[in-house]
């Protein structure tokens, strides 16, 4: 199970997540980035987060023209190039 962090914003996006298994972690400020094995923002807003650097190692994946399966893969694609 890994822990995603999913701008609130993505609710069903944060539903499929936690139906595969994952740990959902809304994103409300930086710190809640910290300890995320994935981030997936919106992609509105070229700076959503008013993030200076990056605060997570893990892969940022923008949501912007993705369905909740879509990204529900490309999270799974990501995680696996992690290991």
């Amino acid at each position: 199970m890994a822990r995603i962090g999913v701008e609130e914003s993505l609710t069903d996006v944060q539903q499929k997540l936690q139906e595969d298994g994952h740990e959902v972690i809304p994103l409300r400020q930086e710190e809640d980035a910290n300890g995320c094995d994935c981030c997936i923002i919106s992609g509105q807003d070229e700076n959503v987060m008013g993030m200076q650097n990056t605060a997570i190692q893990g892969a940022v994946i923008s949501a912007q023209g993705l369905s909740a399966n879509d990204i529900g893969q490309e999270v799974q694609k990501r995680l696996q190039q992690q290991q």
